[in-house]
């Protein structure tokens, strides 16, 4: 099998936020469906896809040898209207300084190498992806001197 990754999520007990953390260590975040306490999961998903966006254009403008001092990015995704309301379209903007003009080859190459290859958050909302689901109980606890 490939590389298993497990993450875990906890709902915080009020409204839509919950907490979430994966791998040992890891830093907690909190993901809201308000949008008060930490970013809605949609949101996260475009922060997700940018971020690991940006991480392989880094990463392949360093190995091309192009200059990097700044990588921001705008993200912007339209959803359906209709339940699931997923995103029907997403798209960035790449804001990056550093690279020189006779570098412009090899950036554009380092963000189509990404999209089209390397990302792995953006290749994971293809339609091929096996997804199951699985529901576990908790068993409560037992009473005070109960056998």
């Amino acid at each position: 099998m490939g590389m298993d990754r497990e993450a875990r999520l906890s709902w915080l007990g009020t409204g839509r936020a919950y907490e979430g953390r994966s791998g040992a260590g890891d830093p907690a975040m909190t993901i809201d469906g308000d949008g008060a306490r930490g970013p809605s999961p949609m949101d996260t998903l475009l922060l997700g896809v940018a971020a690991c966006m940006g991480i392989d254009i880094q990463e392949i403008l360093r190995k091309s040898r192009v200059p990097l001092e700044e990588l921001d990015f705008v993200v912007r995704g339209s959803r359906a209207e209709d339940h699931p309301r997923r995103y029907t379209r997403i798209g960035l903007d790449v804001v990056l300084s550093g690279p020189r003009p006779e570098d412009s080859a090899r950036v554009e190459r380092a963000v189509e190498l990404s999209r089209d290859k390397y990302c792995s958050a953006l290749n994971s909302l293809r339609s091929d992806i096996r997804i199951t689901t699985r529901i576990r109980y908790r068993t409560p606890a037992a009473a005070p001197g109960a056998p």
